[in-house]
């Protein structure tokens, strides 16, 4: 026989000789810990508490913390100055002015400004605060205990008020002129930069002409817009839609609002009046910007003469003054009269007679 040992089993002889009931195995001494213990602190690890405080440079050093509160005040300051940069930009910086910025490109110098200004006005009210907080207010840590109900008693709630109170008073605002100062003049200043583009809009609404008129005028040569070529009768076939701008306009804003398009119709299967006659040989044209909130419409069926405009399914009849036939738009497309000039070129014989684009409050429909 092997004089090698069993293992002992519960309720047998182990070493020693000794019998261990069931159950009462030395690894079953230690339960695990409840949910909630450790929280409770009645877990099998102790609290270990918060650690020690460290007092900061600022609290130490009065010079320190003289330092700070300039930073602070520095920061309050340029939101100051960085609002009033917005206003003066806003008004003295040309809408139409492109410069070349690294290494961004090309940009417009106006929406770059304003952005730039305003970014700054708002990112330093918030440094600054921050800044404020990490250096000059307490940073002693509070543990608070959770209670239920959640309304407090009338003494707590007392005490909350009173420690309101005292954490407003060792956040030095009261002894810090300097920063209270230039904190209310940043926070009254920014709201600023909300109000004067408001102010512009509405000043805008009194200039009707701006949006009333567009670069085309009395004999303005039409360039196709895909070979930036003059366009001749016999260029544009039966159905086929060609996009079309004004020869000599480099303004983007101007040439967005004189964007037009055309195509050749049966002249029998015109049935507006004056779209025929304000027609050349069949050839129509309109405006390519639609009259529901302005995007460009382009999708042309060619067996109804329907004009789609791919944002809001606004439909447009050709072939009847491009009026509405489905969709959201308010109007039909304003139509540009069109004539040949001694070259055999097509032209414009004139400007829309109507705005082109959504409508504005100052028009009529």
């Amino acid at each position: 026989m092997s004089d090698e040992k069993l293992p002992a089993q519960p309720g047998r002889s182990g070493d020693g000789g000794q019998s261990v009931p069931p159950g009462t195995h030395p690894a079953s001494e230690t339960t695990a810990p409840e949910p909630g213990d450790a929280l409770a602190g009645t877990g099998p690890f102790p609290d270990p508490g918060l650690p020690p405080h460290q007092p900061r440079l600022t609290d130490v050093d009065k010079r320190a913390a003289k330092r700070a509160e300039r930073q602070v005040a520095t920061l309050f300051g340029i939101s100051i100055l960085s609002t009033i940069a917005f206003i003066v930009c806003y008004f003295a910086i040309p809408e139409d002015l492109m410069v070349r910025i690294f290494p961004i490109g090309k940009v417009q110098l106006s929406n770059f400004a304003l952005g730039t200004t305003l970014g700054l006005a708002l990112f330093c009210i918030g440094a600054g605060a921050i800044h404020w907080a990490r250096t000059l207010m307490p940073d002693e840590e509070i543990v608070e205990q959770r209670h239920y109900p959640l309304r407090s008693s009338e003494a707590d709630r007392a005490a909350a008020i009173e420690a309101f109170n005292r954490g407003a008073e060792e956040s030095g605002i009261g002894r810090r002129p300097l920063i209270r100062r230039t904190l209310v003049g940043a926070l009254a200043a920014f709201p600023l930069s909300l109000v004067v583009p408001l102010w512009g809009l509405a000043n805008r609404s009194r200039k009707p002409s701006v949006l009333a008129h567009t670069a085309w005028a009395k004999s303005k040569l039409i360039i196709n817009e895909n070979t930036h070529q003059p366009i001749r009768p016999a260029d544009l076939t039966l159905n086929t839609l060609v996009f079309g701008y004004p020869e000599g306009v480099e303004d983007l804003n101007e040439l967005a609002k004189a964007s037009i398009l055309l195509v050749r119709l049966q002249p029998e299967d015109i049935k507006d009046p004056r779209e025929r006659e304000w027609a050349y040989e069949g050839i129509v044209a309109f405006s390519k910007i639609c009259t529901h909130v302005g995007c460009p419409v382009g999708l042309y069926e060619q067996t109804t003469h329907h004009l789609l405009c791919p944002c809001h399914q606004s439909t447009f009849d050709l072939a009847d003054g491009a009026k509405v036939v489905f969709g959201p738009a308010g109007r039909p497309l304003p139509q540009l009269k069109l004539a040949v000039n001694e070259e055999g070129y097509l032209v414009a014989a004139q400007d829309f007679a109507e705005p082109v684009g959504p409508s504005y409050p100052e028009r009529e429909r």
